[in-house]
């Protein structure tokens, strides 16, 4: 209950005040009732707060219903520049979800973070690399229980899934 109560400790960017008691309520709303892990809810809330917080100083954007797709892809191309790309990713997406539940409400008309793209992030290593060494272990454990086979990758998974199950 202690992280509900801190809520009400969020004061509400001056875009979200000057669109109205209905968007503070809804922009509360967001945050209590549809986030419901805290640890997600405090990175959404920063990251939303940053968004605000930029498009009223530097975009010099006056209400909700001003930002467009073009703030929203500013704002991440600058935050690709200093953060990682998961973490940009995820402040998209707080975006994007804070957005939509203002759309549901009937604060803004469309959601302008939808159509922004956010940075490519492709993990080159695996979280399981001892694979590989099983694949090499099963493979060569086939051939010297059966001399003389040729064995295939499907050979060794059905091999590895059947010594699993014993």
């Amino acid at each position: 209950m202690s992280n509900l109560t801190s809520l009400t400790k969020i004061s509400c960017p001056t875009l979200v005040t000057a669109s109205g008691e209905r968007a503070r309520i809804r922009f509360l709303e967001f945050f209590a009732s549809n986030i419901r892990n805290p640890h997600t809810r405090r990175a959404y809330v920063r990251a939303v707060l940053d968004f605000m917080n930029w498009c009223q100083s530097k975009a010099q954007v006056s209400a909700l219903i001003d930002i467009e797709p073009l703030h929203v892809a500013a704002w991440i191309e600058l935050q690709t520049g200093r953060l990682s790309a998961p973490t940009v990713k995820q402040h998209l997406a707080a975006i994007r979800h804070l957005f939509d539940w203002l759309v549901v409400g009937q604060i803004v008309a469309t959601n302008p973070a939808s159509s922004v793209r956010g940075p490519s992030h492709r993990v080159k290593t695996g979280k399981t690399p001892i694979l590989g060494d099983l694949c090499k272990i099963t493979r060569s454990s086939c051939l010297n229980a059966i001399p003389g086979l040729l064995v295939s990758f499907q050979d060794i998974f059905f091999y590895f899934s059947v010594m699993s199950w014993e």
